[in-house]
């Protein structure tokens, strides 16, 4: 990672650019803060195109058509020499916030970096010590390093900026000329109660007094800034005080795809994977269009096949594309490709996507139609944008625009992406029972009763309360699948964190009902196999005896039974953190839309689990 000076600063993994240091976020290195610049600050011509139409499509759907590649992070592999050209390649960054204070306790010096009383020491051997040191030498021979300001302002809109120190500690007056600032803390408990700023004309003010009510009387408006694009831009959303590392400072908006078979040959699959770029190849002769194959960035990945195959593989596909018929879904919808590549009857047997039917557990037979074991899935995320201070609303095109804050000053025309590879493990339910268990009355009645608190829930966001209801099947599924991951990780090696979900649920004419558990990483840890040997009938069979067993009884049961979601507008019924909840990374609907009265008898519940007796 490089900052706006050409210096190494630090390092991140590819997947941590999309879920927790994206554009505009803030990375809290061991010196230094720092924010990640906007996309026109990044080195594309070492940023590889990752081909997957499906999730462009649906990026393109948000953003425009303008957007044309997803691209992986810039990057160079490393060498030896901290001074070569690759230390200069990487992410761009630029110190945010512009504001240090001294870290002697005897100074507590608080001004912005350009006032030139600080100096930047680079490491080119050390990155992680590059750091802003201060002039006052109070602790010996050593200068005192400036540590970031602990306080921020964010709005609601997307916008952050550097907290308004001089108009906080003078209340809005104007400010004295000459004036010097200290941030100082009494105490050892770091409260906001307990830190001040001062001014060496004698203004003082404690830090509490810009949060809660009184900070509406001691900040000012938000000025519509993204430090990220060195914009400004007018905002009516107020402003608000955030400490340095809040959780709340940046939520990542993205969405997600498996790399799905475009055919059953892994030559013809991979041709069409890449036809894009080998579409130049098509009005050339053989000769010419061997001799460009060789200098597409796509060559590196066909070259096993050979030359002739390949050129052969192009001249199938142009002649399916020309009769109309390319095998295509509709890539908006990105759901239902998956679930039909998963519950295809034929094993697959490619690179980034493979499969194989297993028998059903004898005591799953009732309600299980089919287990698929995945022992290879590669998962491709797109990050388009990004909010602050509140989360995104869960689901593709729930967040308002406005809130929506962009990763570039003008339409984007590529978007970051990261590549994670993986396994696990694919449920199918018996469309029958499940249809039968929804038409029950007792059903339908708790059905009232979840929906009323959808719509209170929405009421109170001002969202249209008619809207967004995901069904009674999809709140099924999905409890079931939090059942399961919880047994799973306790036998599969990885964390429950580790594991994520997806939920296929869908009634009508053409039905979906089922659950995909997997795991995907940027590194080995999803090829270990773990979730794939569960899946095999011996042992999935009594896991899942035992998983339901347990979702029968929570710790904070009778209260977790009895929780009524009306009462405050919440989207879960019988679920809280000791029985059903599961980390951001886990859950697609950040632990909403989750009922245990649903899958099994509770304490108090009615009687209407589909895996009642």
């Amino acid at each position: 990672m490089t900052s706006t000076a050409p210096a190494r600063v630090g390092e991140l993994r590819p997947n941590q650019l999309l879920h927790t240091f994206g554009v505009g976020a803030i990375a809290d290195l061991p010196h230094l803060s720092v924010m990640l610049l906007g996309l026109e600050d990044w080195q594309l011509d070492r940023a590889q195109i990752i081909p997957e139409e499906r999730l462009l499509a649906a990026v393109r759907k948000i953003l425009g058509p303008q957007v044309a590649t997803l691209r992986t992070p810039p990057y160079t592999p490393e060498e030896t020499d901290p001074f070569g050209d690759w230390t200069r390649v990487g992410v761009p960054v630029g110190l945010f916030p512009r504001w240090l204070r001294c870290s002697n306790p005897q100074c507590n010096r608080l001004a912005p970096v350009t006032t030139g009383l600080f100096d930047l020491i680079t490491s080119p051997y050390a990155p992680d010590r590059t750091r802003y040191v201060h002039s006052c030498r109070g602790q010996g021979r050593n200068r005192p390093t400036a540590v970031p300001a602990r306080f921020v302002l964010a709005c609601s809109d997307g916008h952050m900026d550097d907290f308004p120190w001089i108009y906080f500690v003078h209340r809005g007056a104007d400010a004295c000329p000459g004036g010097t600032l200290k941030l100082i803390g009494h105490g050892t408990t770091g409260e906001v109660t307990s830190v001040y700023v001062e001014c060496s004309c004698g203004a003082r003010r404690a830090m509490s007094e810009a949060y809660g009510e009184a900070a509406a009387r001691s900040l000012p408006a938000c000025r519509g800034r993204h430090p990220h694009l060195g914009t400004f831009a007018p905002c009516d959303a107020p402003a608000r005080t955030v400490a340095l590392g809040a959780t709340n400072s940046w939520f990542a908006m993205q969405m997600s795809v498996f790399s799905l078979p475009k055919a059953t040959e892994p030559l013809d699959h991979a041709v069409s994977q890449y036809f894009k770029q080998l579409k130049v190849l098509t009005v050339l002769d053989d000769q010419d269009a061997g001799e460009v194959l060789q200098h597409l960035q796509c060559w590196p990945e066909l070259e096993p096949f050979g030359t002739q195959a390949v050129l052969e593989a192009i001249r199938r596909h142009t002649a399916i594309a020309k009769n109309g018929d390319t095998g295509e879904d509709d890539a908006l919808d990105l759901a239902t490709p998956e679930w039909r590549a998963f519950t295809d009857p034929r094993a697959t047997d490619l690179p980034d996507f493979k499969t194989r039917r297993t028998t059903v557990p004898a005591t799953a037979t009732e309600w299980l139609d089919e287990v698929v074991l995945v022992p290879r899935l590669r998962e491709v995320a797109a990050l388009y944008g990004f909010t602050r201070i509140d989360a995104p609303e869960w689901g593709v095109l729930g967040t308002d625009e406005h809130r929506l804050a962009p990763l570039s000053t003008h339409a984007p025309t590529w978007l970051p992406c990261a590549e994670m590879r993986g396994e696990g493990v694919f449920l199918r339910f018996q469309e029958d029972r499940i249809a039968a268990w929804e038409a029950l009355p007792d059903v339908a009645a708790r059905q009232k009763v979840l929906v009323a608190a959808h719509r209170k829930w929405r009421a109170q966001r001002n969202l249209d309360p008619d809207d967004g209801w995901p069904g009674m099947r999809y709140l099924l599924l999905h409890t079931i699948s939090h059942v399961l991951i919880r047994q799973l990780a306790l036998e599969a090696g990885y964390s429950a964190a580790g594991i994520s979900e997806r939920i296929y649920a869908r009634g009508g004419t053409d039905p979906m009902a089922g659950v995909l558990l997997y795991t995907a990483a940027p590194d080995s840890e999803g090829t270990l196999g773990g979730l794939v040997d569960l899946g095999r009938p011996e042992r999935l069979g009594p896991l899942l005896d035992q998983a339901l067993d347990a979702a029968g009884l929570c710790s904070s049961d009778p209260l977790c039974a009895e929780h009524d979601p009306r009462v405050h507008g919440h989207l879960y019924g019988a679920a809280c953190h000791a029985c059903l909840f599961a980390a951001e990374t886990t859950c697609e609907r950040g632990n909403q839309y989750l009922d245990r009265t649903l899958v099994v008898d509770t304490l108090t519940g009615p009687a209407i689990g589909f895996f009642t007796p």
